[in-house]
């Protein structure tokens, strides 16, 4: 039986003969093993540009991009999206709140909340680690497997939507002539190319693509913005409520830190590069996503009182509601629908790359498999259950929405308290902030994941009563309204630091 360490050898060389293939170093190879019929097609790729390059760490010679400002990019065109549109109006049309009290709440919170992936983003160019990859160092070589796992529900449960949101938009153009379902396949096929081409194919695709997509929002809100101003009645906001949108538009953003560095692995280390990352990726989050889910508050709290909005926007049909806000323009407002239902391919597409990855630190003895091929499989599990799923959009958008935040909550304090208090005793790796890089996937040598995992459960003890969701209520959420995110992280960050602290001191290490 081949040993785990072995196939990632052997991926790491696969890498570096693919990488000399594509520079034009080696024309030929006699290990016909690898450059078989899988291999020619794979030689031909990396000539095409495609990344096969899967979660095996960036040496540091191959970290040379400095285009920082890609970054800004891959965020703000992921997010600048109908999604971000659609989780905005959960605000009026799910937990009762005014358009003020609504902006209030997503501008306050994403202005924390977009923190966290940011400053992870920073720590791709330094390690030439991918996300959960590095997530090792917390969560053990097996342990890690778990917030894995909880990350790929996550990414297809987002892919899910965007499709879902897509295909609706797409058909609302077509009069009947178009199905929910021929609109999601069309939606995921374009998604799946994106994101096969791997890095920068991805890259050059989200610097432009937000383009057509304000080019269509600024056009939707000449032609309805008249009516933002008249908007229905609703009671005064309460705590409940609030926080409980407030869990909604966490989880939105908070999720992305279990994914930040997947894309800033090829980035020149030094040179400020960590000041232009962070702001790059911070405001590349916290732009598209306020003002689109400022927008998609607006036109919610205004649509009942529009006949031909609330019409469109029947059963939470949301590419109806943008369909019928863009038809005074006639013909070109259902070319600008059209390209507001694409705007949601750059999302999927950035997910389909990260779930790529994320397969390969589940399943480790996947890592001799090229890259690309997880699109694939990712766009066959997503594909299906975004058609099954069409008919119930906003009841799962809410309710995915509020849960996933609880989970990476922990996640973001589990590797914040690693960081900044144990990585930092290790003096002899100063120049990876303490990170042997040499133990990527040696599991005995990386922590054993036991106080991780043991205060990632044990936080939920107290989440539970602070939940106040759809599908439960816990005594505290009811009085208070929803700060199981809050509470996740702020008791797995003294929990870990107990436990992790009892690990180092019976290993003698870190």
């Amino acid at each position: 039986m081949i040993k785990e360490d072995d196939l990632e050898h052997r991926a790491s060389q696969a890498e570096e003969k693919d990488d000399a293939i594509a520079s034009g170093v080696l024309q030929s190879s006699p290990n016909r093993k690898y450059f078989g019929t899988g291999g020619t097609v794979t030689r031909h790729l990396l000539l095409w540009g495609v990344e096969t390059r899967g979660i095996v760490p960036v040496p540091i010679e191959q970290r040379t991009d400095t285009q920082f400002h890609k970054i800004f990019f891959i965020w703000f065109t992921g997010n600048f999206n109908i999604l971000s549109f659609s989780t905005g109006s959960l605000g009026p049309t799910a937990f009762g709140l005014s358009t003020r009290d609504s902006c209030l709440v997503i501008i306050f919170f994403n202005l924390l909340c977009c923190l966290p992936p940011a400053y992870f983003v920073t720590w791709g160019p330094k390690l030439g680690l991918r996300q959960m990859v590095q997530a090792r160092y917390s969560f053990g070589y097996y342990g890690v497997i778990i917030p894995c796992l909880l990350n790929l529900v996550n990414l297809c449960g987002f892919c899910i939507l965007d499709s879902i949101l897509g295909g609706q938009t797409l058909a609302s153009v077509a009069n009947g002539n178009l199905s929910w379902t021929v609109g999601i396949v069309i939606i995921s096929l374009i998604s799946l190319f994106v994101s096969f081409c791997g890095y920068t194919v991805l890259n050059w695709y989200e610097r432009l693509a937000w383009i057509p997509v304000l080019v269509s929002f600024v056009v939707a809100l000449g032609l309805g913005g008249k009516h933002l101003s008249n908007t229905v009645a609703t009671e005064p906001a309460t705590a409940v409520s609030v926080l409980s949108f407030a869990s909604v538009i966490a989880g939105y953003v908070i999720t992305y830190s279990s994914i930040s560095s997947d894309f800033t692995t090829y980035y020149r280390p030094g040179g400020g590069s960590d000041w232009k990352l962070g702001l790059y990726s911070y405001f590349g989050f916290f732009l598209p996503i306020t003002t689109v889910q400022c927008l998609g508050a607006a036109v919610a709290s205004a649509a009942p009182l529009v006949p031909a909005w609330e019409q469109g926007s029947d059963s939470g049909d949301v590419g109806g509601l943008l369909a019928a806000m863009l038809s005074p323009a006639g013909n070109f407002g259902k070319f600008l629908t059209v390209l507001l239902s694409l705007s949601v391919a750059g999302d999927i597409a950035a997910s389909f790359y990260s779930i790529s990855l994320n397969i390969q630190v589940f399943i480790p003895s996947l890592v001799v498999v090229p890259r690309y091929v997880f699109s694939i499989a990712a766009t066959a599990i997503v594909l299906p259950l975004s058609i099954v799923g069409a008919h119930r959009f906003y009841d799962t958008l809410e309710n995915f929405l509020s849960l996933i935040g609880y989970w990476a909550s922990d996640f973001i304090a589990i590797i914040l308290i690693e960081h900044f208090v144990y990585r930092r005793r290790n003096t002899a790796h100063r120049l990876t902030m303490g990170y042997d890089l040499t133990q990527w996937n040696q599991p005995r040598l990386l922590p054993t994941g036991i106080p991780a995992i043991v205060a990632g459960v044990l936080t939920f003890g107290l989440v539970v009563p602070c939940m106040s969701q759809i599908l439960f209520i816990g005594p505290i959420g009811e009085k208070a309204g929803d700060i199981g995110f809050e509470v996740a992280f702020f008791l797995c960050c003294i929990l870990y630091l107990v436990l992790r602290g009892v690990e180092v001191r019976w290993r003698g290490r870190i």
